[in-house]
């Protein structure tokens, strides 16, 4: 059985390889504040299917989380890129995006409501096997879908792609029901100073946790309009970025064909 479930998966995905890709703006809402969300899928066929949440980075949902949607998606999963600021708050700036971030940084069970609207959006999607959902996270992206994991929501699988991986709640790791999968830079000076307390966070709560870390990498690598000069701190690593893309598919095909 689990050998036709594997199949079947694998069948889904090469369908989708030939299949249009549809994306759509999804408005919806947190305690009063209105979002914009973004949802990406093919449409070739209505067969319920697996779903990951996608996260922004500092600067707000734009064109690179919805491109990651858009991948996702081809890939065989419905991709719900989620808004956390709220609709048309787009930082232009380091420094406002700072500012941003900092609201959610400081206040976990906002950051926790904010993205739980989110899943609990997706799960209601009617092409959506609402049991099989995962989420991933870019910079503050990842700190959210970590925390996300910390709230005890039913996610079988999170990636943080250089997110800071630290939390004022590190007992709510007992929480975490599923994998978590961790594509950090190895020179990152931003979210390195965490990482041996996230170790060990995820080690006492025995959460099946799985660090992977690229050498010479820095904050951002997978963000192309980040820049080509580490010595900023933020840059993009054509390496580090496709190897960690193929690891956090590898993560998703094996939590996913492991629950048929």
């Amino acid at each position: 059985m689990r050998r036709f479930w594997i199949g079947f998966f694998l069948l889904l995905q090469a369908t989708t390889a030939s299949a249009a890709v549809h994306g759509e703006t999804v408005l919806y809402k947190h305690e009063g504040v209105e979002l914009e969300g973004y949802i990406s899928y093919e449409d070739a066929t209505e067969v319920k299917r697996p779903a990951i949440l996608v996260v922004h980075e500092w600067k707000g949902l734009g064109d690179y989380a919805k491109r990651r949607a858009d991948q996702l998606a081809a890939l065989g999963y419905v991709a719900f890129a989620a808004d956390m600021y709220g609709k048309n708050v787009r930082p232009q700036t380091h420094e406002d995006a700072g500012k941003q971030a900092g609201i959610y940084k400081s206040d976990r069970l906002l950051m926790r409501g904010r993205i739980l609207a989110a899943y609990n959006l997706l799960k209601e999607h009617p092409i959506v096997d609402n049991t099989k959902i995962g989420a991933i996270g870019y910079c503050f992206g990842g700190t959210t879908v970590l925390e996300l994991a910390r709230s005890g929501a039913d996610v079988k699988g999170v990636v943080s792609f250089h997110g800071d991986l630290s939390t004022p709640n590190m007992a709510d790791a007992k929480n975490i029901k599923g994998k978590v999968l961790i594509e950090q830079g190895g020179d990152d000076n931003f979210t390195l100073p965490g990482v041996d307390a996230f170790k060990k966070e995820m080690k006492d709560a025995d959460v099946d946790m799985r660090f992977d870390s690229y050498p010479g990498a820095v904050h951002s690598f997978t963000v192309r309009e980040a820049g080509s000069a580490p010595a900023t701190g933020m840059a993009y690593n054509e390496d580090a970025d496709r190897k960690s893309w193929d690891s956090m598919r590898a993560f998703f095909e094996e939590v996913f064909v492991a629950l048929y």
